[in-house]
């Protein structure tokens, strides 16, 4: 038999893929990295990072200094359907929130882990008694231990395991577009609008440098149609309150892009033999925001540690170890955010849930860092996780918050 070129074969070189090669590499582990595109390559998202996902960078080792359009930000204002605008403040010391286009995240990250093949599609998967067998387009095969499945939501090695959803097209559809020239309350804080017509989705403005913004909105494919989002978008960020935030000079940039979100954790596989599937090929999304970067990363570094404790041959290790540790780190937050997320299905329940957590100083900030992961979603029904350290306190502690980090 072939000996192996890899411990681990890595297919997607987005978050999941990148954070798995990097605690692979880490532990000790030779990794190959698989990835169809050349990056620096776009990628359509809101650009958002939350705590959880800026603490999972700085931990990977990312450098923000590494991202041209790094953006941190201050604070976070929240327009309830009501009209109500509520200002929540972000600490002072650290970072709590940021903005970054993928085009040059996912390049830095990738740098990070340059051990691989950007440009080198999986086009099969064989699975033996002791390792599987990757063709690859260009580079013959690849035998390995393991296989990081980080390839999407409509991950082909899901399909060609025989596990795809023929059916599934997400349960989230988002739409953004960028734009120039945004006025100063566009360009100073992240902006989320809660419009009755789209609940439980919103309309957002995420900060990006030079007086620029990634603005668009998301919607549940459970009661919206996709084919009208061109027409809704048009009619939203046109909004007088909508259009008085991002100012009369601002103007697009590109053209709208659209793109489906997986928020569907527990229902796709996890596994399979010696393939573990990490990121929106989990379906890892955020059901009540739509943000998946920081669950992707997350996911990502779980496969890694799974992989390196159980060993080259324990595949069944492997499985449970993953498995344990989505459960415990993803999967519990997944099902009471989803459950919270129900609130905001009706403007009633959105604009109470505004008003409650803008009542006073405090919960304004500790609202901010809730919503933004600083620490888990659910910490106080799992008082497994209370321990020092669990109510978070920001990432890249040496750098100040805001626009001037």
């Amino acid at each position: 038999m072939k000996p192996l070129a890899a411990d681990v074969a890595v297919v997607g070189a987005g978050p999941a893929g990148i954070a798995a090669a990097i605690g692979l590499a880490r532990a000790g582990r030779r990794v190959t990295v698989l990835d169809k595109t050349r990056f620096p390559r776009d990628k359509y998202c809101g650009d958002g990072l939350t705590t959880g996902a800026l603490r999972l960078l700085e931990h990977l080792g990312l450098d923000p200094a590494a991202v041209s359009s790094w953006q941190a930000a201050s604070s976070l204002v929240i327009r309830a359907p009501t009209g109500r605008e509520v200002a929540y403040p972000f600490p002072r010391r650290g970072q709590y929130a940021a903005t970054a286009q993928r085009h040059d995240l996912d390049a830095a990250l990738v740098d990070l882990a340059r051990r691989g093949g950007d440009g080198c599609a999986c086009k099969g998967i064989a699975a033996e008694r002791d390792r599987v067998v990757l063709t690859t387009a260009g580079a013959g095969r690849l035998h390995a231990r393991y296989a990081v499945a980080a390839d999407g939501m409509w991950s082909p090695l899901r399909r060609m395991l025989g596990l795809s959803l023929p059916s599934y097209r997400g349960d989230w559809h988002a739409f953004r577009q960028y734009f120039e020239g945004v006025g100063p309350e566009a360009a100073a804080a992240l902006r989320v609008w809660f419009e009755p017509e789209i609940l439980p989705g919103y309309v957002w403005s995420f900060p990006l440098p030079g007086d620029a913004a990634n603005i668009g909105f998301g919607v549940s494919r459970a009661t919206h149609r996709t084919g009208s989002l061109g027409r809704l978008w048009e009619e939203l960020r046109n909004r007088p309150h909508i259009a008085a935030v991002l100012g009369p000079d601002a103007t697009p940039a590109d053209r709208p892009r659209a793109w489906p979100i997986p928020t569907r954790l527990g229902d796709l596989p996890l596994t399979s033999g010696r393939v573990l599937f990490c990121g929106d090929a989990a379906g890892v999304g955020d059901p009540m925001t739509g943000e998946g970067i920081g669950q992707a990363l997350l996911s990502g570094l779980l496969a890694a540690e799974a992989l390196a404790a159980a060993g080259p041959f324990d595949d069944e290790a492997a499985r449970h170890l993953y498995r344990s540790g989505v459960e415990r780190h993803l999967q519990r937050d997944f099902r009471f955010t989803k459950m919270l997320g129900r609130a905001l299905r009706s403007p009633r329940g959105c604009d109470t849930a505004v008003r409650i957590s803008g009542a006073t100083p405090w919960t304004r900030r500790n609202f901010a860092r809730w919503l933004f992961e600083d620490y888990p979603r659910a910490l106080v029904l799992t008082p497994d996780r209370w321990q020092r350290g669990a109510l978070g306190g920001g990432a890249f502690g040496d750098r100040p918050a805001g626009p001037a980090a």
